[in-house]
């Protein structure tokens, strides 16, 4: 059995928005009171998170942005961009869910740890260098993409995103940088509009792609938005789907990088979809399930996901030869 780490605080559900808006922390709390149920509770390491430091934040955003964002604790009530509001502990909270992310990577890497899901808010993958947005402050995967690298000495990192939305913010932070390889799957056009085919590419697609990268430790941006039950989305994942997609990335990791993995919380607006969704993965990072991923694949409409697939690999095959064969 691996050990699996879960950052997850009742800090997370200060960082309050208005009553009906999507990021609540209302959308938390099942998945919380289930957490403290002592037969789930067992089976993790709770991951305690600290502050992020100004540095670990400035790896990514601009010192103009970070005081942007630390002026909003002056503020009950303020919005960062007209779909990101805060309040007076926004700023904390923010920095304590890209302190949570670090800290799961640092142990991840250190092998305190096989693995590690971050249940954490506010997201981060739509938040640019200079802004906020889509309900995003801080972008943490970004944050912990370049933390890995600059103070953790890894050469590469793999980062999957499954969001339902395109995570814009973290593609426009690496997309010239080769030591970070960006995988997203998405509905498009969905916000914020970004993420055509031609800047994507998913077991036939990213497989072969992360052997050929090697990356030496992989962060998953985990938007539970793409579950069939969720108010935004228009896609159709159950929670043994999520169970799946969490067996097909621990493949990857144990084939590519030891099996250094972190997940992280993006979106997901379905309080209860996101508790079942999440406690799927738990269950499947934990061994107390271990999904057959080509059995489930072997239900899709091969008709329907051969066309897909077959534009993914002609749009990606002159930069991966890999999609050839």
């Amino acid at each position: 059995m691996t050990a699996t780490g879960v950052v997850w605080d009742p800090v997370y559900l200060d960082h309050v928005t208005d009553d009906g808006h999507p990021d609540h922390p209302r959308r938390l709390k099942p998945l919380y009171r289930r957490l403290e149920d002592p037969v789930v509770y067992r089976r993790f390491t709770t991951i305690v998170p600290p502050v992020a430091a100004d540095e670990e934040i400035l790896l990514v955003h601009s010192p103009s942005y970070l005081n942007q964002v630390k002026a909003t604790a002056t503020c009950t009530s303020s919005a960062l961009s007209a779909d990101t509001l805060t309040c007076d502990r926004s700023y904390q909270v923010a920095a304590m869910a890209v302190g949570g992310t670090l800290e799961a990577i640092r142990q991840v890497v250190a092998g305190t740890l096989s693995h590690a899901l971050v249940l954490a808010r506010p997201p981060g993958h739509h938040a640019e260098r200079t802004r906020a947005m889509g309900y995003c402050i801080f972008n943490n995967v970004a944050i912990g993409s370049m933390a890995a690298r600059m103070a953790m000495g890894l050469a590469r990192v793999m980062v999957v995103d499954w969001d339902l939305h395109h995570g814009n913010g973290t593609q426009h932070m690496f997309e010239r940088d080769p030591s970070v390889f960006f995988f997203s799957s998405h509905q498009f056009p969905h916000y914020p509009g970004t993420g055509h085919l031609t800047e994507t590419i998913y077991q036939r697609l990213l497989t072969p792609v992360a052997r050929a990268f090697k990356p030496e430790l992989i962060l998953v941006s985990a938007g539970f938005d793409i579950h069939g039950a969720d108010p935004l989305g228009g896609m159709k994942v159950t929670p043994a789907g999520f169970a799946g997609l969490t067996r097909l990335i621990l493949g990857i990791a144990r084939q590519t990088c030891a099996g250094r993995v972190v997940f992280c919380l993006e979106g997901g607006y379905n309080a209860d979809a996101l508790a079942d969704s999440a406690l799927a993965m738990i269950n499947e990072l934990t061994g107390r399930t271990s999904t057959d991923v080509a059995a489930m694949a072997a239900n899709a409409d091969p008709g329907r996901l051969n066309a897909v697939v077959d534009r993914c690999i002609h749009t990606h095959r002159r930069f991966w030869k890999e999609l050839d064969r």
